[in-house]
């Protein structure tokens, strides 16, 4: 049984705490993906959705995108912020954890697309979880120079909340998320400068 049908059959039929425990755990110890390197989807109905070569970005087609869930809670400072708020603008959501390498790896990348983008209606958003403390997560946003905000969401309850083929649900994970506030992009792992770039652009260039 692949790792990510486990995740989903624990995550069911325990209590929602408990719940929320195991898939934290479960996040920890494997990227449960959604999405195969060839191009076909190994989760949900697979329709309008494709790989980008075997690069593993998951992309969606504007007539077949679903609805990102509501989001919503108190950033690392202790400020409400929602995804709703943010329609209107492309949304660049990143799951992330100061304890994990490869997020310590991109978080450069990440800050430089926000400063390349932030007067072209492009919102970055972080979701910070299974740290510790939000000190932790501060100073992890400190000496990276991050400038954008990042949801406080140590149980991974904001994060549960994704469902079907493009799901959130590994650490590091990215989602593109339109105007009209449906995921059309997603991926699993750590993502370079380039690889941001061509996750952004196209949803940034699609008409209104």
């Amino acid at each position: 049984m692949r790792a990510c049908e486990t995740f989903h059959m624990l995550t069911r039929r325990l209590p929602r705490r408990a719940a929320l425990l195991t898939a934290a755990a479960l996040l920890a110890l494997t990227g449960c993906g959604g999405m195969s390197a060839g191009g076909k989807s190994s989760g949900g109905d697979g329709k309008g959705y494709v790989d980008n070569d075997s690069s593993g970005i998951a992309r969606a087609k504007q007539a077949d995108r679903k609805s990102a869930p509501k989001v919503a809670g108190k950033t690392l400072e202790g400020k409400d912020v929602s995804l709703a708020e943010f329609k209107g603008k492309v949304v660049v959501l990143n799951v992330w954890g100061s304890w994990c390498p490869p997020c310590r790896a991109e978080a450069a990348d990440f800050q430089q697309a926000h400063t390349e983008n932030a007067d072209k209606g492009v919102q970055f958003l972080g979701i910070n979880t299974r740290d510790a403390t939000q000190d932790n997560a501060l100073a992890f946003t400190a000496s990276k120079g991050i400038t954008y905000p990042s949801l406080w969401d140590p149980d991974a309850r904001e994060i549960l909340k994704f469902t079907g083929s493009l799901n959130p649900n590994a650490i590091p994970s990215t989602l593109i998320i339109d105007r009209e506030g449906r995921i059309a992009a997603r991926v699993l792992r750590a993502v370079t400068i380039d690889e941001l770039r061509s996750m952004i652009d196209p949803v940034l260039n699609e008409k209104a």
